[in-house]
């Protein structure tokens, strides 16, 4: 039987194959959003078996296997040993083809440890044995297995209150992978949440100053984000769940607001969103004094599950699309930046595809002289991060704004495999081009063709985040 995963997989025409192939396979990679811990990168670390490298943190699987009707007991149980929970992985792993873990988890097993077999319960024993036996071998450390993807600079999530002495650490191990810290600013406006007084507490420690107003917390995030800089960081990211809204305020407003905040630990819903608001107008002008690039995450629905986010805490793999983006919003926070002149490089990610031409046209609303797309419509994230989403993404950027000037694939992932996406992405991208090509839309020009290809991989992400 053919392998699943050959050397053309997703690659329908000969021009795809082409682009794949001569340009797109080859090229570095450039990871400039992910959610590896960066201890266990300068540590190198080695995995105990496969269980711990491609099912404990990974809760694209865990949601499917509580799809499939797996106890929670089996998919997160601490008393559940790696071989039993790779055990149930593989018991309902051929009940994921069509979902895209079924191509990841294929992919994955065939790059890195050469595996063509469909993994299910007959032949999920000799599996385990070849990739665990593998991972025993010298050179399969986490930094090992990025090299092996070609990885040249990544960029982990990190709070304002993060060390970054394993980034520095890991960028002098021998792989000569750069690693950066790159800011995940949410806990800066989660002033709702129960952890917000211990924040503000950490930060007046860490940042030396006494904050006992607004004034104060802004000056403590300010020396914060210096030190961020002096680490080498030019991302900062924003989750902005579903219902984001931004209502302007002033700064005598939003100084009364945060000192109610302070003293009595409670502000109303309303008030929320006005404080948020003035805070991400800050931090947004911070980014752009700095040179840093912002990200926007926008649309989840975190809040679905009260019994697992008690359980497993807010990233347990429960989450849901939320509702479309409330434009106007966005767009009153971005054109307040931009009237400023404080609107940094954006990437607007979406989580509910209704908003993939709303996202696309914003890429031609705010412009940069000299920058190629200032603001950018983000690859298909999460639950779009699969080859309809992916080409529907590049769909609706060709035909809103400009293909040629994307920044490309980034994995926003907890996993070392998940660094094979970068792969899925190139496939994708080079099926869609050919496509295009064999349906008369794009010429068949592989001089132009392949310098897209070349930009979108890779170029354009390295040139744009300067």
């Amino acid at each position: 039987m053919d392998s699943f995963i050959n050397e053309d997989f997703l690659l329908t025409t000969h021009i795809s194959r082409q682009l794949y192939h001569e340009i797109a396979e080859s090229l570095p990679v450039i990871d400039f959003h992910n959610h590896l811990d960066p201890r266990k990168l300068a540590e190198n670390h080695k995995f105990v078996d496969l269980a711990e490298l491609w099912i404990h943190a990974d809760p694209y699987k865990h949601r499917v296997m509580r799809i499939a009707g797996i106890d929670e007991e089996m998919i997160t149980g601490v008393g559940i040993s790696g071989k039993e929970r790779y055990d149930t992985w593989a018991s309902i792993f051929t009940r994921t083809i069509g979902n895209p873990l079924f191509h990841w988890s294929c992919l994955e097993l065939k790059r890195f440890f050469g595996i063509d077999e469909i993994l299910n319960r007959e032949n999920a024993g000799e599996i385990w044995k070849v990739c665990n036996d593998i991972l025993r071998q010298p050179g399969w450390g986490m930094l090992d297995i990025l090299k092996k993807c070609r990885v040249e600079m990544l960029c982990t999530s990190d709070d304002l209150l993060a060390d970054f002495t394993w980034h520095r650490e890991a960028s002098l191990q021998p792989q000569n992978i750069i690693v950066k810290p790159s800011l995940r600013a949410d806990s800066v406006i989660s002033f709702t949440t129960p952890s917000f007084r211990d924040f503000v507490s950490q930060l007046a420690e860490l940042s030396g100053i006494k904050i006992k107003c607004l004034e104060d917390y802004l000056n403590a995030i300010d020396i914060r984000l210096n030190l961020f800089s002096d680490a080498g960081c030019e991302y900062a990211d924003h989750s902005l769940d579903a219902g984001f809204r931004f209502v302007p305020v002033s700064s005598g407003e939003a100084s009364s607001l945060f000192g109610k905040l302070l003293q009595t630990g409670e502000i109303s819903p309303a008030e929320t969103v006005k404080l948020q608001s003035y805070v991400l107008l800050f931090m947004g002008r911070c980014y752009a004094r700095r040179n840093w690039n912002m990200q926007l995450h926008i649309g989840a629905k975190r809040d679905t599950n009260t019994q697992l986010r008690t359980r497993l805490g807010p990233a347990g793999g429960y989450a849901a699309i939320g509702s479309a983006c409330d434009v106007n919003s966005l767009v009153c926070f971005l054109d307040t930046l931009n009237e400023e002149d404080s609107l940094p490089r954006t990437i607007l990610y979406t989580l509910n595809p209704a908003d993939n031409a709303v996202f696309a046209t914003l890429t031609g609303s705010y412009s940069g002289s000299g920058i190629l797309g200032k603001v950018q419509f983000g690859p298909a994230w999460w639950y779009n991060d699969h080859l309809e989403g992916m080409t529907q993404q590049l769909q609706s950027l060709s035909s809103y704004g400009l293909l040629s000037c994307f920044v490309g694939m980034t994995t926003d992932s907890r996993s070392v495999l998940s660094f094979s996406r970068h792969e899925y992405f190139r496939r994708v991208l080079c099926r869609f081009i050919g496509e295009k090509v064999v349906s008369g839309e794009f010429p068949s020009d592989m001089t132009l063709l392949g310098d897209i290809v070349r930009d979108i991989c890779y170029r354009n992400c390295k040139n744009w985040r300067k």
